[in-house]
């Protein structure tokens, strides 16, 4: 028994509340060395009137580890509780205060404690997030509805895009193309940011109380927010809070007049006067650029002045969240006071961060909701596109990453395979859209809340920017209308069946076949098992099933397992969706 491979303590990921009434307690194990836990558990102030034995569920593995979980509903809202790890030979018990080979004699002393189930620390994202489908929209490159407020060097639309040119994008082409997004099944929109900036991106505000010229005014912004809200479709905005832009009015005055500025505290300047020599840089940026100088989230007049920000396009636009770009590079604190302020206006306001590591510090319930997945966005690349990866080890990727969150986290993350600033999905998989499919097949049956990159679902693609942000086609028959069909059919079928946004999840057994996939998602009303061949050959898939009788919605056919077992052919890079008709 490898005890030094367990690993269990309280709070985060390991032991938290999942609602008002329930816990989750987890433990990890050595992968295979451990055959069952008990969790003994009960209310410290009365033991022995509450406690009781769960036979925890081994829910997830990696390659190295086995994750062990079960859920309980104390009483009284307190809980203590100890671990009893058996495997053919021996029996170890582990309390807080190490491992032993017998039950501990005295209950009160030494175990894991988790003190009160606070209603106040439950870590609860909004619930609508769980039931959404994003649509990625760079502005600049979706749509020009109103040429009026075309830049003065605008370039005929659908042009070879550059860092500097501008085809015209604009809000109102939002508002035209509205039905379109409706029609491809979409509820949620994520803006790259709208106000006032030089470049064509916008992260580099110059006003962020004002929506840029060249896409409308915050009237426009209104009338989209407010025909997005008539037609189901909520909003969320890009908040570039850890920088602005050169233009902004307070670095203005500090480059002007320096120390004296009221504002030279509103940036953190190494060294007066102000320089972007090529020799270094004498004020901190967002990665190394001069044009976007870093806030000073610490003075309180940033702070209140970010968080008025904040508070108006909530409560003037009425906008549903706020996506915060180079989220990890800012203090808790701030962070902390931003979730205080939103929440107190519109409770159910999704606040989404961007950060492409480890998150769990952000995610206890103080300061997001959320983050973008970038994770998940790797694993999927790895085995789809780039296929460096098997699915045992795709698996085991995805049940690490499951295994790092809370589940109320995981059920709202924000899963993305692309954006504005990485390569085209289709550009990974070398132009084949059959893989294109798979991945996104993967992406909108799985848990968490999957976003769309504006024209992946019609065939764009591109490398870094600014390949990427090419202008969105409109012409259907440039548009690859298969793969457009293919996106409404899968975000209907999520849209769908609440077993494919929050049901089980359970990957499946085909110990013949590297390449293929194969998985469950299930909840009280519905079953489906998804087989995926990523590979380039066509096979026979042997997943190994319970349940006989199945409806394949592909192909409309009926599927029968034989003796626990699907053997179905697969061409390459081909899949099935099964849905149970019998147990």
């Amino acid at each position: 028994m490898h005890l030094e491979a367990v690993y269990h303590r309280i709070k985060q990921n390991w032991s938290y509340a999942y609602d008002h009434k329930t816990l989750h307690i987890r433990i990890r194990t050595k992968k295979e060395d451990i055959t069952k836990v008990d969790l003994y558990c009960g209310d410290k102030y009365g033991w022995e009137n509450t406690h009781q034995v769960i036979s925890m569920e081994k829910w997830a593995s990696d390659g190295l580890f086995d994750y062990w979980e079960a859920a309980v509903q104390p009483a009284y809202r307190r809980l203590v509780y100890y671990f009893a790890l058996h495997n053919e030979s021996k029996t170890a018990y582990m309390l807080e205060k190490g491992f032993f080979d017998h039950p501990p004699e005295v209950i009160y002393e030494g175990l894991f404690d988790f003190p009160f189930l606070n209603p106040a620390d439950v870590i609860s994202p909004p619930a609508w997030v769980k039931d959404a489908v994003f649509y990625q929209i760079f502005p600049e490159r979706f749509a020009n509805g109103d040429p009026s407020n075309d830049p003065e060097d605008v370039l005929p639309w659908g042009g070879t895009p550059s860092p500097d040119n501008f085809f015209g994008g604009d809000l109102q082409g939002v508002i035209d193309h509205l039905d379109y997004l409706t029609e491809l099944g979409i509820n949620a929109i994520y803006f790259t940011p709208v106000f006032e900036a030089t470049k064509n991106h916008k992260y580099d505000t110059k006003d962020y109380l004002k929506v840029d010229p060249h896409f409308g005014t915050n009237e426009t912004l209104k009338q989209l927010v407010d025909a997005c809200h008539t037609k189901g479709i909520r909003v969320m905005l890009d908040a570039v809070f850890n920088h602005c832009g050169h233009t902004f009015p307070p670095f203005v005055d500090v480059l002007h007049n320096g120390k004296a500025s009221p504002y030279a505290d509103w940036f953190h300047v190494r060294e007066w006067p102000l320089s972007a020599a090529e020799d270094g840089l004498t004020y901190d940026t967002f990665a190394f650029e001069p044009i976007m100088p870093k806030l000073n989230t610490e003075n309180p007049e940033v702070k209140d002045y970010l968080l008025g920000v904040a508070k108006y396009w909530i409560e003037e636009v009425g906008i549903d969240g706020w996506r915060l770009d180079v989220a990890n590079e800012v203090d808790h604190q701030f962070w902390r006071e931003f979730r205080r302020t939103v929440k107190a206006i519109k409770p159910e306001t999704y606040i989404l961060g961007e950060i492409m590591h480890d998150a769990m510090v952000w995610l206890q319930g103080d300061q997001f909701d959320a983050v973008m997945n970038y994770p998940f966005t790797n694993i999927l690349l790895s085995f789809f596109a780039r296929r460096q990866t098997r699915a045992e080890e795709f698996a085991n990727a995805i049940h690490k990453q499951l295994a790092s969150y809370p589940k109320q986290v995981n059920e709202v993350a924000f899963n993305l395979l692309g954006s504005h600033d990485t390569v085209r999905l289709l550009t990974l998989c070398e132009g084949k859209v059959e893989r294109m499919k798979l991945a996104s097949l993967f992406q909108l049956t799985f848990l968490g809340t999957p976003c769309i990159y504006y024209g992946d679902e019609i065939g764009l693609d591109g490398e870094y920017d600014p390949y990427n942000r090419r202008c969105m086609e409109w012409d259907e028959a440039k548009q690859d209308q298969d793969l457009l069909s293919f996106f409404k059919g899968m975000i209907q079928l999520r849209n769908s069946h609440a077993a494919l946004r929050t049901g089980g999840l359970k990957f499946l057994q085909d110990q013949h076949n590297d390449y293929v996939l194969a998985y469950e998602r299930r909840d009280a009303q519905d079953r489906f098992v998804i087989v995926m061949n990523n590979s380039e050959r066509a096979v026979t898939s042997q997943t190994v099933v319970s349940g006989s009788c199945w409806h394949n919605i592909v192909t409309g056919q009926s599927v029968r397992a034989d003796k626990g077992q699907l053997n179905a052919e697969l061409p390459a890079y081909g899949y099935m969706i099964l849905q149970a008709t019998q147990a």
